[in-house]
């Protein structure tokens, strides 16, 4: 009997999926466990593996489009079997289009300016002109004496000068700033590209607003006097064979601190509040279509060596769309780091059930008061994201302020670890 594969629902958060590549065709035989397809959901490209033996029979949906969870995707049974009862009995839902196979939308022309003819796959471009006088409806230009004049004395083509008068009308000051454009900036036009919303940017879209407009935030910024830690990831970095970032150390001190402050390790939960013995902590990764947050599991135990690997391991797979669910769920604390892109300091939205992120800036090299002697100091900045509904404004400042112990004082944080 023919077996109806359905489109698979790959994370907690996927409403739809994307064939990226189909590894069997219509007529070939396939096993339980043969790779059938890559199915791009919201957050990464995984390989679907049947499930039965037989025969593909159909396939419900084309490569590069798309479906909603459990319409058919693929059916299997034997040679030759009939299924067009099959297919009428459970119609798939209608599929989305694929962004190859949506019309572009026509650009508007612009004068002496023509839009690139679309290829099949390239983001929709439009152009639009500056705005143009209008001629009267005796078809000349609406424009002041003085207006003329002047545009005859400089040379200029009054037809291409926006005016600012009454219904259109140049006058002087309009012949001034189109001269004060320039030639290139005279003949320029406006334009903007039209790119469609992916799956992921569609879920953190939705996940962020529900996170923001749902969890009260409230924001708890300190400085950290990195002197001490910068001598000490030198030292560290002099001997391991695993080099270790700044991101490794933070990622770890906040592990310790959080062991230390269940109140912060804790999520909202709707109608109670959950806190957490165990230390997950969340990376925020970045990747072209997003951002992803695979988990450092348990790195309250784990020495600095693993962090750094795993967090290593975890930005290539992402990058090439290669998490699983397993590598994203479960965080119970959420790290944002953009220091390595020259930001000193910014606040981050929750990644909920979280009750807090921590976003973290660059170190600055600044003047500090150090026994009351003005000397060079390096300083870095991090913001406590703290949902109000679980965290005091006391409890996150108390966190921080251990954080800060620890990255001060780098013996109490690697001391009794291991690299």
């Amino acid at each position: 009997m023919a077996e109806v594969v359905k489109m698979p629902k790959l994370s907690d958060t996927m409403t739809e999926g994307v064939v990226a590549e189909w590894h069997k065709k219509v007529g070939d035989e396939v096993s339980s466990g043969d790779l059938l397809a890559e199915i791009e959901s919201d957050k990464a490209t995984m390989e679907f593996e049947s499930f039965y033996d037989g025969v593909l029979l159909h396939i419900g949906v084309q490569k590069g489009k798309g479906a909603v969870v459990d319409a058919i995707l693929a059916i299997i049974g034997e040679k030759g079997e009939d299924i067009s009862e099959i297919l009428k009995a459970d119609a798939a839902p209608k599929q989305i289009e694929s962004k190859e196979e949506k019309k572009p939308v026509e650009p508007i022309k612009a004068e002496k300016a023509e839009a690139k003819p679309e290829t099949k796959s390239a983001p929709v471009v439009s152009v639009k002109p500056v705005a143009a006088p209008q001629p009267n409806s005796n078809g000349r230009v609406i424009a002041s004496p003085l207006a003329k004049k002047l545009a005859s004395d400089k040379g200029i083509d009054i037809g291409r000068v926006p005016g600012s008068g009454d219904g259109g009308r140049i006058v002087k000051r309009d012949i001034e700033a189109y001269q004060s454009m320039g030639p290139s900036a005279a003949n320029a036009v406006e334009s903007f590209q039209d790119v469609e919303v992916s799956q992921m940017r569609k879920t953190i879209a939705r996940r962020l607003a529900e996170s923001k407009f749902s969890a009260p935030h409230f924001y708890l910024t300190m400085k950290i006097d990195m002197d001490a830690m910068m001598d000490a990831r030198d030292s560290i970095n002099s001997v391991s064979k695993v080099k270790i970032s700044f991101n490794d150390l933070v990622i770890k001190a906040c592990a310790v601190a959080l062991k230390e402050h269940p109140q912060v390790n804790a999520g909202w939960m709707g109608d109670h509040i959950r806190y957490n013995q165990h230390v997950h902590v969340g990376v925020a990764v970045a990747v072209p279509d997003g951002l992803l947050v695979p988990v450092v599991r348990f790195a309250d135990t784990k020495r600095l060596g693993e962090i750094s690997g795993e967090v290593k391991d975890f930005v290539l797979r992402a990058n090439d769309k290669k998490l699983q669910p397993a590598d994203w769920e479960g965080n119970t604390f959420t790290i944002s780091n953009l220091g390595m892109f020259g930001i000193d300091e910014f606040t981050a939205i929750i990644n909920t059930p979280d009750s807090c992120i921590m976003a973290v800036g660059g170190i600055e090299e600044i003047p500090v008061v150090k026994n009351g002697q003005i000397v060079p100091g390096n300083v870095m900045k991090v913001t406590l994201s703290c949902d109000h509904r679980v965290v005091d404004g006391a409890s996150g400042a108390k966190f921080l302020q251990y954080f800060k112990k620890l990255m001060e004082n780098p013996v109490l944080l690697l001391g009794s670890y291991s690299i």
